[in-house]
């Protein structure tokens, strides 16, 4: 009789109970069909108000039917959506220390780990955009130091910052061409494997630096002239460095920087440069060819590779095409000085007074004109033809980094290839009945897939280190191309003024001629 007093009709009462007092059943036999739980789950939902987790998922339409509409893979749909808002709460880190090691698998620690790098990267991006420190540095003061075969020439480097991390806010110190190129080497060695793009060092020249070396004082033309390209060349590869925003917090940097005497730099006097980064291109593409091409499978590189390809050759034909047109303005600056000289000795032979004026004030116009195709030589090199240089290096240095992630591919595939060998020779084993062998290889098995794992993380963290580079080297570009040109017209718009000045002084003279 106890039993019968617990049997349906007092649980279909407690029921209406609960459906009248907004009530949850506490108590629900565990033999009870599935639907029974459905009714108590939608009875919960409509009127207690607080409701549960289950509740929030999918009780929004089957609330409306009656218990015995409701179907029984409900209970499954509301266990996926909670292993989906678990998948997708996993690379927070309270969910997953919450959850303990022996609830997550292998396979989702693993993933985990490689979503909370880029969460670490997230924050650093964070910092980065906070950093609103200023750095700009000068180079000045070129001296050469010594005599003959043995001499060099110092650089004075300034920097101002507000940096908090540097020792002042202002700083000099002296720099050989040599202390450049350690600086980028070190740079290179310890970020360029990493995915990030350096910027290069200007290239040795041992023609350009014998002319000085030789040069009886510093005040010859020649070795003026290369003096200065190299001095701006130096400062802009030091101000991009400065600009970036990991680089420039390199010990190295920062020691270059404020530190008044630097270790000699070494292995420098060989190669240095374009010409280290076209040594390094040649090795890397042979070895590329003999490894095979990578099958890329993000289409996001593919284009951006082409993208560089392409860029990389037409602004090489346009270096080249400003190149010879700085040649021929300094051509014709130098043909309108032999003209203006003709002029002024015509001038001083010709009796007619009238005309003797007139062709002596032609010739001091084409003075003024010539020295108007000087100063639009220099604007033609300095400013443009400089910054595409400078900008086919930089292109150099995104390839280079291309290549690293080609690298650290190949060397993700090939562990993957050789795990798949260990795995072939433990079976071997087994099927043969060496146990010590395929204890042996079940050892080699474990390292092997610790080796592919890391292959994998390498790879998947230098292409989120090389897309940020590559967006960030397109947003540099847009903007120093934009400030360069408007620079370059604002010049040439000013030399022509002047020209059509000097013409329109020179006309009144002309007409005065009877």
């Amino acid at each position: 009789m106890a039993s019968a007093d617990r049997e349906p009709p007092p649980l279909f009462e407690d029921d209406q109970d609960d459906q009248k007092n907004g009530e949850i059943a506490e108590q629900t036999p565990e033999d009870e069909p599935a639907k029974l739980d459905a009714e108590e789950e939608k009875s919960d939902d409509l009127f207690s108000g607080g409701g549960t987790e289950v509740s929030l998922d999918d009780e929004s339409p089957a609330a409306k039917l009656e218990p015995e509409q409701i179907p029984e893979p409900e209970p499954l749909k509301e266990e996926t959506s909670k292993e989906i808002k678990s998948e997708v709460k996993e690379p927070e880190p309270a969910t997953v220390s919450a959850s303990g090691d022996t609830e997550v698998s292998a396979a989702k620690k693993k993933v985990h780990w490689r979503q909370e790098e880029p969460e670490e990267d997230d924050d650093d991006d964070e910092e980065e955009r906070r950093d609103t420190f200023d750095m700009e540095i000068s180079i000045t003061d070129p001296q050469r130091i010594g005599d003959g075969m043995g001499a060099y020439v110092a650089y004075k480097v300034s920097t101002t910052t507000s940096d908090p991390a540097f020792k002042k806010a202002d700083m000099s110190v002296m720099r050989r061409f040599s202390d450049f190129l350690g600086l980028h080497q070190k740079l290179v060695t310890g970020h360029a494997s990493k995915g990030r793009i350096v910027p290069p060092a200007p290239e040795k020249s041992v023609v350009g630096m014998t002319k000085v070396k030789m040069s009886k004082s510093q005040e010859d033309t020649n070795s003026m002239d290369f003096i200065e390209k190299r001095r701006a060349s130096l400062e802009r590869f030091l101000n991009r460095t400065a600009a970036h925003p990991i680089l420039r917090k390199d010990g190295d940097f920062r020691e270059f920087l404020e530190v008044e005497n630097l270790p000699k730099a070494t292995n420098t006097s060989a190669l240095s440069g374009a010409g280290m980064m076209r040594v390094l291109n040649r090795v890397v593409d042979t070895a590329s060819k003999m490894t095979g091409k990578m099958n890329e499978s993000d289409q996001w590189f593919e284009e951006k590779h082409q993208h560089i390809e392409s860029l990389d050759q037409q602004l090489r034909k346009l270096h080249s095409s400003v190149e010879n047109m700085v040649t021929h303005r300094k051509e014709l600056a130098g043909s309108t000085q032999l003209f203006a000289k003709s002029a002024a000795m015509l001038g001083n032979s010709e009796e007619h007074t009238a005309l003797s004026r007139a062709i002596s004030q032609l010739a001091e116009t084409e003075e003024k004109i010539e020295n108007l195709h000087v100063e639009q030589a220099n604007t033609d090199f300095y400013v443009f033809s400089e910054l595409l240089k400078d900008y086919i290096g930089l292109i150099a240095a995104v390839r280079e980094a291309f290549r690293e992630r080609e690298k650290a591919y190949h060397t993700w595939t090939n562990a993957q290839a050789m795990l798949v060998k260990k795995r072939e020779n433990e079976a071997k084993f087994k099927t043969q009945g060496k146990p010590d062998k395929v204890y042996m290889a079940q050892e080699e098995i474990k390292e092997w897939e610790g080796k592919v794992e890391k292959g994998q993380e390498d790879f998947e963290a230098i292409s989120k280190t090389l897309r940020k580079e590559v967006n960030r080297f397109e947003e540099n570009r847009v903007r120093d191309f934009r400030s360069v040109i408007i620079k370059y017209l604002e010049a040439l718009m000013h030399h022509q003024q002047q020209l059509i000045g000097y013409w329109e002084g020179f006309l009144p003279e002309a007409k005065a001629i009877a």
